[in-house]
C-alpha cells in the first residue's frame, strides 16, 4: 500500500471524475464495477464525492503485494436519536470484480457474486477533536483481503477472526474480529454480479471465545444492544476498556451460556497447528499412511477431500440445520480452479496435492490406535468442539496450516462419514476422522476440564484413554513450526 490521496478513485476515470452524482455523469473510462460500488458510496454520501483514499500504487493485478486497489475513507455523523456516534466510515475496493476483463477475478457472468461477492467496510468511532481518518483500518482491511485472495476462503456475516493483536497496534483491548452485514450499505449489482458489504467488528478476546463456544450472530446482537461495545451499527470503539460481559455481567450467564446449553455451537471448523500418528503400526512401514512421518514425505490430501474440507471451514459460523459432512463430488471445483492465477494458492491444498496422489487409488484404512497433537491454542477448543459441537449431533473440523494433515470428529449422527462405531478411526491419506460416542465424550470433558484454564498448566500437556487407545498431546508450537526438532 503506497498512501493516501484526496480523490474517489484513480485519476482518468476514478471514482472523482464526474462531477455529478448521476451515473450518467460518469466518463466512459470509468471501471463498471468500480462505478456500482461508488454509486451505493454516493448514495450515503452525495457531499463527499472527493473522500480521502488510500491507493496501491503498485495494483496487484500489476504484481503488488495489496489485493484491494483502493479504500475510500468517508466521515459518517451518525445518528443522535439512535445513540450513534459520529465515526469515520471505510469502504474496500477490490474482493469484487471492478473490470470485467480477467485481470484480477475470473468473470463467471451477471447473475451470481462479482469475484468473492463482497467488500469489506469498517466504522470506526471519531476520537475528539480528530480531523482526518486513520489509515490503519486501510492496511487491517488488506491484511484480511490477502487472506481471502490466497485461501480463496470468503467471509459471510457471523465469521470471526483471530488476529491475536490490537487491531491498530496500540494497547487496545480490541485484537480480533467479528464480520456481519453493513447496517447502511445495500447490495449492488454489477455488469459482473453483485456485490455485498461485509463490516468489519473490532471486538475483545472475551467476546471472540464467546462467538466461537455460541455463535457469532449471538455476539453481534448482545453488541448491539450495549451503546459502547458497538451499539445498533457496530462501530468499533479502540479505547473501550471493559467487555460487554463485564458491562453487563448478567449477559454471560442470561445469553450466551443458555445459549450455548441450548444451541451448542456453530462453528464447524477451523485451521490449526495439529498433527495426528497411527499407533497401530510401525512408522517404518511402507504403507503407513500417517499424517506425520518425520523424516520421510507424507501422503497429501486429494483434490476431492480438500474441496469436502475446505467446505467443511467456508461454512465457518454458518448454521448447519442437518449434521451432514459435505459430500466429496468434484463439480464443486467450479470457480476454485488454483491454476487461474500463481499468486492465488488454495491454504487448504498443496501445489501438488491433487497430482500426487489420485483420490480413487487412496484407500480408507481402520486404525486401531491414534495420538492427536495440537498447540495450545488450538487445544483450547477441544471442549468447544465436544460440548458445542459433538454433544449436539454435529461434526468439527482441524485443518492444519502448516500441512496436508486434517482431523475431523463425528458423533454419531453426523451421516457421510468414514468412521463408525465399529471402527471409530479411519483415515483417508493424511485425513482422519474420529467417531466419539456421547458417552465418551462427557468423560472426555471432564478429563480435559483444565483445558478451559490453559494459563495454570505448562507444556507439553498429556491426556490418555488407554481403553480407547486414544492419546491426544497439547504441545509447544515450535513443535509444529519445526516438527524435524
Amino acid at each position: 500500500m503506497e498512501g493516501v490521496r484526496p480523490g474517489g478513485g484513480p485519476p482518468a476515470g476514478g471514482p472523482g471524475s464526474g462531477s455529478g452524482s448521476g451515473s450518467g455523469s460518469f466518463p466512459s473510462l470509468f471501471p463498471p464495477g468500480l462505478h456500482g460500488i461508488y454509486g451505493e458510496c454516493r448514495r450515503l454520501y452525495p457531499d463527499q464525492p472527493n473522500p480521502l483514499q488510500v491507493t496501491a500504487i503498485l495494483k496487484y493485478w500489476l504484481g503488488g503485494p495489496d489485493p484491494l486497489d483502493y479504500v475510500s475513507m468517508y466521515r459518517n455523523l451518525g445518528n443522535p436519536a439512535l445513540n450513534v456516534p459520529e465515526h469515520w466510515h471505510y469502504v474496500s475496493f477490490g474482493l469484487s470484480d471492478l473490470y470485467g476483463d480477467n485481470r484480477v477475478h475470473e468473470f463467471t457472468g451477471t447473475d451470481g457474486p462479482s469475484g468473492f461477492g463482497f467488500e469489506l467496510t469498517f466504522r470506526l468511532k471519531r476520537e475528539t477533536g480528530e480531523s482526518a481518518p486513520p489509515t490503519w483500518p486501510a492496511e487491517l482491511m488488506q491484511g484480511l483481503a490477502r487472506y481471502v485472495f490466497q485461501s480463496e476462503n470468503t467471509f459471510c456475516s457471523g465469521d470471526h477472526v483471530s488476529w491475536h493483536s490490537p487491531l491498530d497496534n496500540s494497547e487496545s483491548r480490541i485484537q480480533h474480529m467479528l464480520l456481519t452485514e453493513d447496517p447502511q450499505m445495500q447490495p449492488v449489482q454489477t455488469p459482473f454480479g453483485v456485490v455485498t458489504f461485509l463490516q468489519i467488528v473490532g471486538v475483545c478476546t472475551e467476546e471472540l471465545h464467546a462467538a466461537q463456544q455460541w455463535n457469532g450472530q449471538g455476539i453481534l446482537e448482545l453488541l448491539r444492544s450495549v451503546p459502547v461495545a458497538g451499539g445498533p451499527w457496530l462501530i468499533t470503539d479502540m479505547r473501550r476498556g471493559e467487555t460487554i460481559f463485564e458491562i453487563d455481567p448478567h449477559l454471560q450467564q442470561e445469553r450466551v451460556d443458555k445459549g450455548i446449553e441450548t444451541d451448542g455451537s456453530n462453528l464447524s471448523g477451523v485451521s490449526a497447528k495439529c498433527a495426528w500418528d497411527d499407533l497401530s503400526r510401525p512408522p517404518e512401514d511402507d504403507e503407513d499412511s500417517r499424517s506425520i512421518c518425520i523424516g520421510t514425505q507424507p501422503r497429501r490430501l486429494s483434490g476431492k477431500d480438500t474441496e469436502q474440507i475446505r467446505e467443511t471451514l467456508r461454512r465457518g459460523l454458518e448454521i448447519n440445520s442437518k449434521p451432514v459432512l459435505p459430500p466429496i463430488n468434484a463439480q464443486r471445483q467450479n470457480g476454485l480452479n488454483l491454476d487461474r492465477a500463481p499468486s492465488r494458492k488454495d491454504s487448504l491444498e498443496s501445489e501438488s496435492s491433487a497430482a500426487i496422489i489420485p483420490h480413487e487409488l487412496i484407500r480408507t484404512r481402520q486404525l486401531e490406535s491414534v495420538h492427536l497433537k495440537f498447540n495450545q491454542e488450538s487445544g483450547a477448543l477441544i471442549p468447544l468442539c465436544l460440548r458445542g459441537r459433538l454433544l449436539h449431533g454435529r461434526h468439527f473440523t482441524y485443518k492444519s496450516i502448516t500441512g496436508d494433515t486434517a482431523i475431523t470428529f463425528v458423533s454419531t449422527g453426523v451421516e457421510g462419514a468414514f468412521a463408525t462405531e465399529e471402527h471409530p478411526y479411519a483415515a483417508h491419506g493424511p485425513w482422519l476422522q474420529i467417531l466419539l460416542t456421547e458417552e465418551f465424550v462427557e468423560r472426555m470433558l471432564e478429563d480435559l476440564e483444565d483445558l478451559n484454564s490453559p494459563e495454570e498448566f505448562k507444556l507439553p500437556k498429556e491426556y490418555s484413554w488407554p481403553e480407547k487407545k486414544l492419546k491426544v498431546s497439547i504441545l509447544p508450537d515450535a513443535v509444529f513450526d519445526n516438527p524435524l526438532h
